[in-house]
């Protein structure tokens, strides 16, 4: 690949010129062992519809409470420009605890209908079930289950059809009231009223036109009334002033304030730093927009960007929430390193991340410890936009190769796709992106959706040896999902620092529980949990067990 493997096999050789065999990071899991047959079909037609391009999104999520990660895949659906000729459905697969999922779409009731796009996960109302709820070219979706393996539709009683286009979406809780609260991004103004499809091209076919001749919108915030319901609260904030063309979005603390802030992504206008500044007068709530001045809306040289994926996490252990933006080919990824006071620097031609992704197009990406040693890793899933790019360009490929990046000991994150194994070595039109430990080893593991294709799932092989300490944890006074706690862990000498975020990747949400890794360390000393909210219950362990998940309740510690 194009990426360097030339380069990282040489180093590989040994004396006498032969390389050693290493084993694979990632075991690419094919349907015939997973049980995943399920494809997405993204209704690509001559006319070339922007929609078509941009599904779909996955999930790991346990839907059924049994303690084993299953999987929630998002697919495309009747529209006001495709009418499927054959009814296509979402796919919700059981865990079977062996390695194999089952297909419980239709028993479950969470078959889909619009032409869909992302999906996140969540406990909107705190009883301890996680909730679904779907992004769409058309209406949203939000399933609330019914604890015995079935959902229920309750969009509109809950109040979140939110029409239009809307992309990736977050659960949090923004004013620490215990509820999580939802910010569902917004792309663009595309509807029968407006231009559906570009012109022809020089091979007299249609082409998919850039964002960039589309007019943006705002995206949504919706507060949680507790009691089902929701009310929409970004109007008359930087929220509904800031129009964008938005794709991705993370629920992050940059400030270390104990509130939680939003950095979004946009397509061919500047990045949004959404900054939450606390309770404002006559019961509103502050927001302000810094994405300008904190560095993280435009390029270096000052042009927006096509900004697609995102993450944030604490890259360099400072106890600061870095930031990362994959944007289109040409015009590089982006590593946001903190400054300490709301401001950024770009650290990815420090780290060869802008070099390894010049000619890539960034949708899916995750920073996560892989390896277990306890310093952060990142995966990008990548595609470009146009399946007819190559006949426009000797180097863009309209199928991309995955990548991965592993932190060595000099804090940069290091090229070492050539060895995640035979999938890295393929190419993929790849969108959705979510890690999430299927079969409970403390390895994460890796879904990727691609679009018009089959997902990709891959099962983590790079952890063994490492030990680790899984944590799910439970909110009391806090939200059930505990999204905004601060983790700290002590183990062969060395402190690390870990933020609950939520969000993150593209159209897709993870695995809720945290596995802190330790490397080779024999024991964590002690682990600290900071909860979220007015009560800064702080939650002790010491000489806590290794290599299992433990279930932390907030105010009592482990419970069994």
């Amino acid at each position: 690949m194009w990426f360097g493997v030339g380069l990282g096999a040489s180093r590989l050789l040994g004396a006498q010129g032969v390389a050693p065999v290493a084993a694979p990071l990632f075991i690419e899991q094919l349907p015939s062992s997973s049980g995943i047959e399920w494809k997405h079909e993204n209704a690509m037609s001559p006319n070339r519809y922007l929609p078509e391009t941009m599904g779909p999104g996955c999930a790991f999520l346990d839907f059924d409470n049994d303690g084993w990660m299953d999987i929630y895949m998002v697919n495309s659906g009747p529209c006001d420009f495709w009418t499927p000729p054959k009814p296509i459905r979402n796919a919700l697969y059981k865990n079977n605890r062996d390695g194999t999922f089952t297909d419980v779409t239709e028993k479950a009731g969470v078959t889909g209908g619009t032409f869909g796009m992302g999906v996140a996960v969540g406990d909107y109302d705190n009883d301890g079930w996680p909730d679904i709820f779907v992004t769409s070219y058309g209406n949203c979706i939000l399933y609330k289950n019914n604890h015995d393996g079935t959902f229920m539709d309750v969009t509109q009683k809950a109040g979140l059809t939110t029409p239009g286009w809307t992309t990736s979406a977050v659960w949090f809780d923004y004013d620490n009231d215990g509820k999580l609260d939802l910010f569902v991004c917004s792309f663009v103004d595309y509807s029968s009223t407006h231009k559906f499809e570009c012109g022809d091209n020089k091979l007299h076919r249609h082409y998919y036109c850039i964002p960039r001749i589309f007019r943006g919108t705002p995206s949504f915030l919706y507060h949680n009334n507790g009691d089902g319901t929701f009310t929409e609260v970004g109007k008359g904030t930087d929220i509904a002033k800031a129009i964008g063309k938005s794709l991705g979005v993370v629920a992050t603390d940059v400030n270390n304030d104990g509130r939680m802030d939003l950095f979004v992504a946009n397509d061919t206008v500047q990045n949004f730093l959404f900054m939450n500044r606390g309770p404002g007068p006559n019961g509103t709530w502050k927001w302000e927009e810094i994405a300008l001045q904190a560095e993280v809306g435009f390029s270096d040289n000052g042009q927006p960007r096509s900004g697609m994926g995102v993450d944030a996490a604490d890259v360099n252990g400072d106890g600061w929430q870095d930031l990362f933006v994959a944007n289109v080919d040409q015009e590089m990824f982006s590593v946001y390193q903190n400054n300490k006071d709301e401001t950024f620097r770009d650290v990815a031609h420090v780290d060869g991340v802008a070099q390894a992704t010049r000619l890539l197009s960034g949708w899916g990406l995750k920073y996560f410890d892989y390896d277990n040693d306890g310093a952060i890793d990142l995966i990008l899933a990548n595609g470009h936009p146009d399946d007819m790019i190559e006949n426009y360009s000797l180097q863009v490929r309209y199928k991309e190769p995955l990548l991965l990046f592993h932190q060595g000991e000099d804090g940069k994150l290091h090229n070492v796709s050539d060895r995640g194994g035979p999938a890295f070595h393929r190419m993929f039109p790849a969108r959705g992106l979510t890690v999430g430990d299927y079969n409970n080893d403390g390895a994460i593991d890796v879904l990727i959706c691609n679009n018009g294709g089959a997902p990709v799932l891959l099962k983590n092989n790079a952890a063994q040896g490492n030990n680790w300490l899984g944590l799910k944890l439970e909110g009391v006074t806090c939200n059930r999902d505990a999204v905004g706690a601060r983790i700290v862990w002590t183990a062969g000498g060395k402190v690390r620092h870990r933020l609950k975020n939520n969000g993150g990747s593209y159209l897709s949400s993870h695995d809720p529980r945290e596995v802190l890794g330790i490397g080779k360390a024999a024991k964590i000393d002690s682990v600290e949990i900071h909860w979220p909210g007015p009560s800064k219950q702080v939650d002790r362990i010491t000489n806590p067990p290794l290599n299992k998940y433990v279930r932390v309740v907030e105010g009592k510690g482990v419970v069994a």
